[in-house]
């Protein structure tokens, strides 16, 4: 970008991109093994109750052309 010669109101800001910060953030602390376990166990359970809901949600949506049995009420066998 160029520079302008005139001041700016709020030259600070246009400025601000080249300012690069000579402080590095602490370095970020390891996970113990049982947080690496309990995040491990929620993730299956998670996977296992999708895997689940598709196990049983695709005999429901499977378009069978005929049914294995039909449900027939006692009113409707006097019609």
């Amino acid at each position: 970008m160029f520079r302008r010669r005139e001041p700016v109101p709020f030259a600070f800001i246009a400025e601000a991109e080249k300012f690069r910060s000579n402080v590095t953030p602490p370095p970020r602390e390891r996970a113990t093994a049982s947080q690496v376990l309990s995040r491990t166990l929620i993730g299956l359970t998670v996977v296992a109750g999708l895997v689940g809901s598709l196990l049983f949600g695709m005999p429901a949506m499977s378009a069978d052309q005929s049914p294995a049995h039909t449900q027939k009420s006692e009113a409707s066998d006097n019609r």
